[in-house]
């Protein structure tokens, strides 16, 4: 079949109109099932010039797709203005986009709202939350009204933490963040991270094991050994946690997880140098591998206690991912590949754009029989 150019051109519109409901930039899997599906859907469609007839319309949707974000830039799509390079910067210079598997990255506003209006809203949600006893209904409704506000606020201006929290008091709260990630994801937080962590406990734990019988990696060692004097479940989920970046690639947690006294006046000496990561206050001055009695734990953002009275390990460990999202951080590099196993295998978030390192450690542990 001979395809015309206004044929083709409709064809393209259409299906690029289609993918960018669903992201304005997808991923070169993305394009290559579109175009395999249009191709065995319609094979008159079939490219005769290739081996598998549908490379001809993953380039043309490519290049389609490329010029569709310019219409919706010009539009005024949220996610597309964003990304769009200043005048002046490098040519080279990465932009903003969904990088860790979320769906609602950048959402449009609602329609018919000025953005004077969803700036009274903002308003009359950060003084209620000053309130002693605040409209929890109130700031719920709010919260979820002004979403796209406050995903254009993160994204795009990128706004320093104490900043951040300032302007938005409401989202900083263990089920304001749970809610958020929600949106973002469309996962619930708590659920695909405790679940998805109790599925591969016992085969991490193996697998620390068997690493440690060679006499190397002494820190993992400590892990296994405090866990055989108090063998919970709740100990267990943070040993495979706690020893994650130990195992991983040898990463250096020391940044990112740190303990603490809880009796002892030295948050600020504890938080020195967190760029993004988790504060174990435990009782007693003398914390084994993992904390034998927790008091509180805290997610610390930029040297700042962003949220707090967490009573256990895994929570924290949960929290933290969800605050990494809510706030669009990018994973600490001492732990970036901790963090994306958690995200990729743990939370099965994106599973299929894993990298090498985290894809060799999920199919070591699907093979490990216990």
């Amino acid at each position: 079949m001979v395809i015309s150019k206004t044929l083709k051109t409709n064809i393209l519109d259409t299906l690029a109109d289609c993918m960018s409901k669903i992201t304005a930039y997808p991923d070169r899997q993305h394009y290559e099932n579109v175009a395999k599906t249009l191709v065995e859907r319609h094979p008159c469609l079939r490219d005769p010039g290739s081996e598998k007839g549908w490379y001809i319309w993953f380039h043309s949707l490519k290049f389609k797709m490329g010029n569709y974000r310019h219409k919706l830039s010009s539009a005024g799509c949220p996610e597309v203005v964003i990304n769009k390079r200043k005048s002046g910067s490098s040519k080279g210079e990465t932009v903003k986009k969904s990088k860790k598997g979320e769906v609602n990255y950048c959402p449009d506003p609602p329609e018919g709202q000025s953005p004077e209006n969803m700036e009274v809203k903002r308003k009359i949600m950060e003084a209620e939350k000053q309130k002693k006893d605040p409209n929890h209904q109130l700031i719920e409704d709010l919260m979820v009204s002004k979403f796209s506000q406050r995903r254009k606020d993160i994204v795009g201006d990128q706004p320093h933490i104490t900043e951040l929290m300032s302007r938005w008091p409401a989202l900083f709260h263990e089920r304001q963040i749970r809610a958020e990630f929600t949106r973002i994801v469309t996962t619930d937080l708590l659920k695909s991270f405790v679940d998805g962590l109790d599925g591969l406990v016992l085969r991490l734990l193996e697998v620390y094991k068997a690493a440690t019988k060679s006499g190397k990696k002494q820190p993992l060692k400590d892990i296994l050994d405090c866990l055989a004097k108090d063998d919970t479940n709740e100990r267990r989920r943070a040993a495979a946690l706690l020893g994650l970046p130990r195992y991983i690639s040898g990463e250096d947690p020391s940044t990112v997880i740190r303990m603490c006294d809880a009796h002892a006046d030295i948050l600020d000496d504890a938080m020195k140098g967190m760029q993004v990561g988790l504060l174990i206050a435990c009782e007693g001055s003398e914390q084994g591998a993992i904390p034998h009695e927790v008091f509180d734990v805290a997610v610390v953002v930029e040297e700042t206690i962003v949220l707090h009275n967490i009573k256990d390990v895994t929570v924290g460990f949960a929290m933290l991912m969800g605050v990494i999202y809510c706030i669009n951080l990018k994973y600490p590099n001492d732990m970036k590949y901790s963090f994306e196993f958690l995200q990729r295998v743990v939370m099965k978030i994106s599973p299929d754009q894993a990298s090498a390192r985290v894809h060799g450690l999920r199919n070591k542990l699907l093979r490990y029989k216990l």
